[in-house]
């Protein structure tokens, strides 16, 4: 059977004679290749088109979709001995990391310490070697030294009794139970950490005097006064008074100088004594005396008997004038 040709529209490449899809499966139809495969492409006419009006509700209704619970998650024999391991490696960290919080925050305290006590110093007492003979000025006399207040007992100034430029270091130190506790002037040199801190926060007290806790002897802490001078240095009355008594300075049963006593004007419940002198010849019993003003003596060599706590702070064996304040119902006369 020969095939004939269809005839079809060039212009929209539609069969002439319009057909369904169905008709090429009829054995009678003939076969045309550029007709067959517009097919595909182009629909023909009378094919039924999806009706628009009909969305996702309308699909659900009809049935066409539902919702599937979740499927379960199967337990494997080994989750529960994974998940103890897992909670007891997590532990282990957590005890890893809090150590090393720890040991950081312990380095950094150490660090910090190190830092202030470089920045600030130790507070620890140092020794000032000597490093020469004194000058030649220093064996001079220098005079009377200008009104400084050095020490105060109450409403009792005492003023420094040798010249300013004489002075190698002050310094505290317990003199006994009978004296009284006195109330330095100035900046401890050698205090602690946090007091050198605190100063720092709040400031000095306004005075240029320093000086030094010595240790050693019962009493109160600040109850003896040493003012350090090379020996031979002139000694002022540190208070306005009058001499009471002149006594020998007994040390190891020998007399090593003299102790005077002073009694100080509009304070007289209290006596001043001051040692390790050689009395000025002019000075007697009765005598009155200016502060900072009257000669009283000069200050003697006590080294060969006595260690001074003062020398670890000076370039010599620490020579120094000795200043107590005591009861004046507590002075005996030797």
């Amino acid at each position: 059977m020969a095939f004939r040709p269809r005839p079809y529209d060039r212009e929209t490449e539609i069969p002439a004679n319009a057909g369904t899809a169905g008709d090429l499966g009829g054995a009678g139809d003939d076969w045309f290749f550029p007709v067959s495969g517009t097919l595909a492409l182009r629909p023909e006419r009378g094919r039924v088109k999806p009706d628009p009006t009909i969305g996702l509700q309308g699909l659900q209704a009809r049935g066409t979709s539902d919702t599937v619970p979740r499927m379960a998650t199967p337990h494997a024999p080994g989750l529960a001995t994974r998940s103890r391991a897992q909670k007891r490696a997590q532990a282990r960290a957590r005890a890893r990391r809090t150590r090393r919080t720890a040991a950081l925050l312990v380095v950094a305290a150490v660090s910090l310490v190190v830092l202030l006590l470089t920045v600030y110093g130790t507070g620890a007492p140092t020794t000032v070697t000597f490093t020469g003979p004194a000058p030649t000025e220093r064996l001079l006399p220098a005079g009377p030294p200008r009104p400084q207040v050095v020490s105060m007992q109450d409403t009792l100034r005492i003023q420094l009794p040798v010249n300013q430029s004489r002075v190698t270091a002050i310094g505290y130190h317990s003199a006994g139970t009978g004296v009284l506790e006195l109330e330095p002037v100035g900046t401890q040199a050698n205090a602690g950490l946090v007091q050198r801190l605190v100063r720092r926060l709040f400031g000095e007290n306004g005075s240029s005097l320093r000086y030094y806790m010595l240790e050693g002897g019962v009493g109160p802490q600040t109850g003896g006064l040493d003012i350090g001078a090379p020996v031979e240095t002139d000694v002022y009355a540190p208070v306005d008074g009058s001499v009471i008594a002149v006594s020998d300075q007994v040390i190891n049963g020998r007399a090593y100088g003299v102790r005077i006593d002073l009694q100080p004007s509009g304070n007289p419940g209290v006596v001043v004594s001051l040692e390790n002198l050689r009395a000025d010849p002019a000075l007697t019993v009765g005598s009155t005396v200016s502060a900072g003003r009257t000669k009283i003596g000069r200050i003697v060599d006590l080294s060969k008997v006595e260690r001074a706590g003062l020398a670890r702070y000076t370039q010599d064996k620490g020579q120094h004038v000795h200043i107590e304040v005591r009861p004046a119902t507590s002075l005996t006369s030797p």
